[in-house]
């Protein structure tokens, strides 16, 4: 017992002796806005200023320094723009030193003078963070943060809400270094108002891993930070916004949030149906009006709570609904046949869904060597669906003969010169939910303080769903002829119901051991299993005759009005040919081993990840029944470089390999005509495709001229990969689809951006993004049921300009701005698919401010397309956007403003789209021209008197914009059922 207790004794002595090494450490802050001071420099000095050893803060501020010796120290912090700050420390007994949070305060004669002299500059660069000032950024009064990121130099919003600045898609929005509704970047972007931004940073987060372990793993995420005005990060701050328009259309906003030095706190509320735009069409472009109309409704909450070095809490909750009108024309040309292969088609379509969203975050650090996070998810969600298309295919472009190719009587008049393939009628209703709930725990454990550490992971995720189909087709066939002499028809009527599951798990071990001063070795194990069931039942009641359905109500969930005309109940429909079970177990091993080397100057991370993989497949489908199992190797090595030439200039160079395997069922050599017009077959012989990926990236700052650059060029190379062999029937106008590996496909693309001051005051900026792709895509090509396939290879070059030059002061601002696009394509087998054509926009953009709170924004750009063989789509469309605002009461809270949009009724609904085996036109419904008038009401309650001012009114910050847009909401489908699309 007595030797047990000495042992005890002695193991709790030699683990307080390894904890214990002379750390010092704490967060620099500034003294009044209380952010973070990231990348200040803090030295360790001697009682004489001999210089002993200095680190940088990170992005959170915080800095660890290590003490060679016990003995009095001077500690000193210095960064630009503030006073430097030095403190007298003693180290005593081998104990580590937690100097809490330091305040730094800044240089008020730079400040001052800054102030008098200079406007905002747009952009400046950090290590590898750019940096924009958002009050050089002056937007229109009303806006939320999409309308601020659109302006920033380098940053593109599509009209999905994806993100991407400098060429890196944004994945997560952060508000003061904190996350923001993690994971749904269009909830951020959608509803925090502008009003309260300080400052946009943008740059690479690392991971969970990395932040805790100290080592930086090359896994990292783009992420856009916003930094909220000082003294606007206290207190109780609220935005209302509530919008009527022209064409029943409406939008409100609401937006609250309350601080606390440890809690924050945010709400927000937003209804619409405008589809959520933005205002105007900042540096022109067509299809702008995003297609569809859509009517959205969203409530969610957001908050963050922090107990200094001890525990961070922060969760969001969402609930989101939706209701969509989607019309669209769409005229193709196929690259399949010598004699032509041409369709066109319209869809309409409605939906509606609803979905709630939440998860959760816990980080708990006990002592300065443990960390421990849990991160659970869940959410729930269901959708409707009703569509109805109409569709024909040709053997020679129909608009050669006809205005509509669509039109009974064009087709009638085509097929009778033998121009028609097929025609297609297509009706269908669809319902699914699905639930899910998984999360993530991780164990993380400084073994000492060189870097030696041990993190213990686990995931797991679990969801469960169900959906439900009915779908009813009509297809004429005018080249094949029945036994008559007539052209043949037929018609597929079929209900399905498939529920399905799926849930997996990974375990996951790392250990990093530290080689010499900034060099680590780092071993990862991780074991992941999933498992995924689906059950599909279907119901076939086809060829009960063209009218059959005729005259029934459509709806929603609507399936009795169908299948109550059945002569059975549906169930005796079942066929169990085309009902499909599929079980898929996959085990997966993942063995990695990383150098990674951290040096003041530079930065390389280089390993290898070696992936055994064993697969099992269970299929029942068709009449066949299949139980395979695979097991594969992949191997996928990684290279990541960087070097810091200053504290504002970086270069990195990554590259990275991985293998991919084809899927089971693309291997099954089963022949599926479920669909006579898309038969598809499997192909038992397919390879793993291997992909290679490598980027050089540099950005850098020139202080003395106030410029700012980036440029970066990326390429990838695929060899094997899966396309898909299309083989065509003349006859009836359907395909025969297989997997195919092929060699070709590559691409590379770059980007350039510069942005510089014209004058030492900063009135005068031009700002400039060049970005450029080439692609070689490669696709096979079957000319002839009779022939064997043939390689198609399109060659495709995009080469883009944007240029704005803009001027700036306290009352005033404004921009001209202009794009420039040239595409070239060639298709080797179809010169009918070549295309050199160019899109170009310019225009201005201009924004006033007045003393008694008037403001007036504007947006006027000409958009162009020239090149096109369709003279119709050689076009000019001058687009105007207006905006005219008023703030009332004491500090200007109240703000009614009046917007219109397309003034000039000239905006577009219409894209391109080109790949190695059709082209594409299509014109969409969406919402254009329309005016909105608004009331804004601001509120700032316990913020301090700073935080009041610069929030009051248009113009003393980033801008305004008006609030987000949503949609127009359908109702029921137009004549209570399916019937032709409009």
């Amino acid at each position: 017992m007595r030797k047990g207790f000495l042992l005890a004794v002695l193991l709790l002595v030699t683990t307080m002796a390894f904890a214990q090494k002379r750390e010092i450490s704490g967060f620099l802050v500034d003294s009044e806005s209380k952010e973070p001071l990231a990348f200040a420099t803090v030295q360790l000095l001697k009682m004489d200023s001999t210089f002993v050893e200095g680190a940088l803060s990170n992005d959170s501020g915080k800095f660890v320094i290590h003490a060679p010796a016990n003995e009095k120290y001077l500690l000193k912090v210095t960064s630009v723009g503030y006073l430097s700050t030095i403190k007298r420390i003693q180290m005593q007994d081998n104990h580590n030193l937690n100097m809490g949070r330091l305040q730094v305060e800044a240089n008020a004669t730079t400040l001052k003078e800054a102030l008098v002299k200079a406007q905002a500059l747009k952009v400046t660069v950090k290590e590898d963070t750019f940096i924009y000032n958002s009050a050089a950024y002056r937007t229109p009064e009303g806006s939320t943060i999409e309308e601020l990121v659109k302006r920033l130099p380098g940053a593109k919003v599509d009209d999905d809400g994806k993100i991407t600045i400098n060429g890196k898609e944004v994945k997560k929005i952060l508000v003061d270094g904190k996350e923001f509704m993690t994971g749904d970047t269009k909830t951020a972007m959608k509803n925090i108002p502008t009003s309260i931004i300080n400052k946009v940073k943008a740059y690479d987060q690392k991971s969970d891993l990395a932040r805790v372990t100290g080592i930086d793993d090359g896994d990292e995420q783009t992420v856009l930070d916003f930094g909220t005005k000082p003294g606007s990060n206290k207190g109780l701050i609220s935005n209302v916004d509530v919008g009527v328009g022209t064409k029943d259309r409406y939008a409100a906003r609401l937006f609250g949030g309350y601080f606390k030095s440890d809690l924050r706190v945010f709400g927000m509320g937003n209804a619409n149906n405008v589809n959520d735009m933005g205002f105007g069409g900042r540096g022109g472009g067509f299809g702008r009006g995003r297609s569809g109309l859509n009517a959205s409704k969203m409530l969610g909450a957001n908050f963050n709570y922090e107990k200094k070095d001890t525990l961070k809490l922060s969760g969001s909750v969402r609930w989101n609904h939706s209701d969509g009108d989607a019309y669209s024309k769409t005229a193709s040309e196929n690259f399949v046949s010598t004699v032509g292969s041409f369709s066109n088609s319209i869809n309409q379509s409605y939906s509606r869904s609803n979905s709630w969203n939440a998860q959760f975050r816990v980080e708990w650090t006990p002592d300065s060597m443990t960390n421990i996070m849990f991160r659970p998810t869940m959410s729930y969600s269901t959708s409707d669906g009703l569509s109805a298309s109409r569709s024909a295919s040709f053997n020679d472009d129909p608009y050669n003969y006809v205005v509509d190719p669509l039109d009974e009587a064009s087709l009638k008049d085509m097929s009778a010169d033998s121009l028609v393939v097929n025609s297609n009628q297509r009706s269908s209703m669809s319902y699914s939910k699905n639930k899910s709930f998984g999360g993530m725990l991780q164990f993380n454990r400084r073994l000492n303080s060189k870097g030696r550490n041990m993190t213990l992971r686990a995931d797991a995720n679990y969801s469960d769903s169900h959906s439900n189909s009915l779908s009813m087709n009509n297809v004429h066939l005018y080249q094949l002829k029945d036994i008559y002499g007539n052209d043949s028809t037929y018609q597929t009527n079929r209900y399905t119901l498939t529920p399905s599951k799926n849930w997996n798990y990974t375990l996951q071990a790392t250990y990093s051991e530290p080689l010499w001063k900034g060099a680590f070795l780092q071993l990862r194990y991780r074991f992941n299993y999933s498992y995924s069931k689906s059950d599909r039942n279907t119901y076939d009641f086809s060829n009960l005759g063209e009218d059959f359905f005729d005259g029934l109500l459509a709806g929603y969930r609507l399936w009795d009005n169908y299948l109550n005309r059945l002569d059975k109940p549906y169930t005796d429909y079942l066929d169990t040919d085309l009902s499909r079970f599929s079980e898929y177990k996959n085990y997966t091993h993942s063995i990695e081993l990383m150098l990674r080397m951290i040096q003041t100057k530079w930065q390389l991370n280089a390993g290898v990840l070696a992936q055994p993989q064993k697969s099992h497949y269970v299929q029942d489908y068709l009449g066949i029944s299949a139980d395979t199992t695979r097991s594969v190797f992949n191997i996928s090595p990684t290279f990541d470089f960087r070097y810091r030439f200053n504290k504002v200039s970086n270069l990195r160079f990554n590259y990275r390999a991985s293998t991919s395997q084809p899927s089971i069922s693309d291997m099954l050599d089963i022949y599926d005509d479920s669909d006579p017009l898309n038969i598809s077959t499997g192909n038992p012989g397919l390879k793993p495709s291997f992909t290679q990926r490598m980027s050089l990236y540099y950005n850098s700052y020139f202080q003395k001229t106030k410029q700012s650059v980036m440029a970066n060029v990326g390429f990838s190379t695929t060899n094997n990969s899966i396309s898909r062999r299309i083989t065509y029937n003349e006859q009836t106008g359907g395909r025969i689809t297989r997997p195919e590996n092929i060699n070709g496909n590559w691409n590379i693309n770059s980007a350039l951006m510069f942005n510089t001051p014209l004058d030492s005051a900063g009135n005068w900026n031009v700002n400039t993004f060049t970005d450029f792709s080439f692609s070689n895509q490669v696709g096979y090509v079957s000319l002839r049921r009779d022939q064997s396939s043939q390689k198609n290879t399109t060659k495709d070059m995009n080469l883009n300009e944007r240029l704005s030059a803009s001027y700036r002061n306290d009352w005033l601002e404004v921009e001209f701005d202009g794009s420039l696009g040239y595409r070239h394509a060639r298709n080797e087998l179809q010169a009918t698919a070549n295309l050199d054509t160019w899109q170009f926009a310019y225009g201005l953009n201009f924004n006033i401010r007045a003393p008694w709170g008037t403001t007036i924004a504007t947006d006027l750009h000409m958009n162009s397309r020239r090149g096109y063989n369709d003279a119709s789509l050689n076009t000019n469309e001058f687009v105007w956007n207006a905006q005219i605002s008023q703030s009332f009461l004491k500090g200007k809270p109240l703000t009614i403003m009046l917007q219109f949009y397309d003034i000039l009724h000239n905006q577009s609904n219409f894209s391109r789209s080109l790949s190695a085996s059709q082209r594409t036109d299509t014109e969409y419904n969406s919402i254009n021209s329309y005016a909105m008038l608004h009331v804004n009401y601001r509120l700032n309650l316990f913020g301090g008197k700073e935080a009041r001012q610069g929030m009051r009114g248009p113009g003393d910050g980033p801008g305004r914009d008006r609030p987000g847009r949503g949609g127009f909401r359908p109702g029921p489908p137009p004549g209570g059922g399916f019937g032709g699309p409009r």
